[in-house]
Parts: C-alpha cells; structure tokens; sequence
C-alpha cells in the first residue's frame, strides 16, 4: 500500500523538536511546553493536520505517561475531572468545522498570559483557599475543547490544578492519566471529521520513535527537580505558550 508521506526537509526540522517537547510534557515536566507542538508544526502543515499526525504520537506518550507513574494517581480528583474534559471534546467536535483555530490559539494564549499576571502581581498565601470547583469545571471543560481543536489542553487545566500545590509526582501523574482519557476520546471524532488519512499517520509512524525518548527525559527530571523549580519550569512553559499561541491568532 502506498503510503504517501510527508517529504520536505523544513517539516521535519520543526517536528522533531515539537515532539520531543510534547513527549516531555506528558510526562508532566514542563507540562506548558506541550501546547507549543500544534503552533511548531504548524509553520509548516495545516492545524488540522498537525493534530491528526500528533494523534498516535499523544496515544504511545499517555501510555508511557501513565505506566511510570501508576502508582500516584490521585483518583478522587480525576473523578471530578475527567467528566468535564470530555464534555470540552464534545464541544470541540462539534464546533471544530466552523471555529477558527488561530482564533482559539489566541484565546488560549491570551487566557494564559492572564492567569500567569494574576499569579506574579498577587502571588498565593500558604493560608490561601484552593479554587471553587465551579471554576474548575469551567477550566476543565475549556481544556477538553482546546485540547481537541489544538491539542493544546495543558494551560487552562493548569490554572486550575496548579493553586492546589500538588507535588511534583501527583501532578504528573494525575495529569498524565487525564489527559489519557481525552486523547483517547478524540479518535473516533478525528476519523468522523476526516482528519485521519493515510499521509498523516505515515508520517506520525515516521516521527513515533521520538515519542519515548521525550517521555523517558521528562519522567527522569520530574522525579528529581524540587517542587519549587518544577513549577518555575511549569511557569516558564506556560509563558512561552501563551506567547506563541497568541502572536499565532493576531499575527
């Protein structure tokens, strides 16, 4: 069967670091550094079709995710999670035909740029009350749509789960497994939109041996990095994205 795969050269020079920056990501180390894969790629392909060759990459990388770190989910907290990030990828499927992905891009991003001010100018007291669940269901659905239209889910979940200070390891391993379960959801509407052809999973098998490296360097610094400079790289991530995302929907 003739697989007709991507050949220029300039993808491929953008790719590669893209997933090696996602792979990082699911493993929860520099999780804000994931969302810049779509915009990366995308300076060379479509969004759409950035996203649909992520797709296999995202399912090999969750599994890994969620095989180091099985023992510290915290599943009472996915309880509440999970049923929200799905109602988000409902919304996304059913919206993705007539949204603009670079308006979404600048959505996501400005919202980041935001929540980072917000926590620079009044930074959090340790007597300080976690957020109401209402806004964290608000965020999570918001993170189910992104993550759908843009595989760019990482920033609204985490201006909600990063005020509830969990450690280093339980953040990782919670966000790991949740967005497991969105990644997973998203593939039966990916094929129903007709984003998975033939040369985009060619060229996804092409890139799927980057995969475990990203998530094996990720796993290895997130298990050593003290909870004060993963969240500083957290942050640093999320900057990055909130830039990039925004400058990709005005510019």
């Amino acid at each position: 069967m003739d697989f007709p795969l991507i050949t220029d050269p300039y993808f491929y020079a953008v790719a590669v670091p893209a997933v090696l920056l996602l792979g990082i990501s699911k493993s929860g180390f520099g999780a804000g550094f994931g969302s810049l894969a779509v915009p990366m790629m995308a300076l060379a392909v479509t969004v759409p079709e950035a996203a649909a060759i992520l797709m296999p990459l995202l399912l090999l990388m969750d599994l890994l995710g969620i095989a180091a770190f099985r023992k510290d989910f915290d599943f009472a907290f996915l309880k509440f999670l999970v049923p929200f990030g799905l109602m988000g990828t409902v919304a996304g499927a059913l919206l993705f035909r007539v949204l603009d992905a670079h308006t979404v891009a600048a959505i996501v991003g400005g919202f980041t740029l935001l929540f980072l001010a917000q926590r620079l100018l009044f930074p959090p007291r340790p007597e300080s009350p976690p957020p109401p669940k209402w806004l964290g269901a608000l965020l999570t659905v918001t993170s189910g749509f992104t993550s759908f239209v843009a595989h760019a889910g990482g920033p609204p979940i985490s201006a909600y789960v990063i005020p509830l200070r969990l450690s280093p390891v339980r953040f990782t391993a919670t966000m790991a497994f949740f967005f497991f379960v969105i990644n997973l959801s998203k593939w039966i509407p990916y094929a129903w939109l007709g984003l998975l052809d033939w040369r985009n999973m060619a060229t996804s098998l092409v890139l799927l041996p980057l995969a475990p490296i990203g998530v094996w360097v990720g796993v290895r610094m997130a298990r050593t990095i003290s909870p004060l400079w993963f969240y500083r790289i957290l942050y640093g991530g999320m900057f990055l994205t909130g830039v990039k995302l925004l400058s990709d929907g005005l510019l």
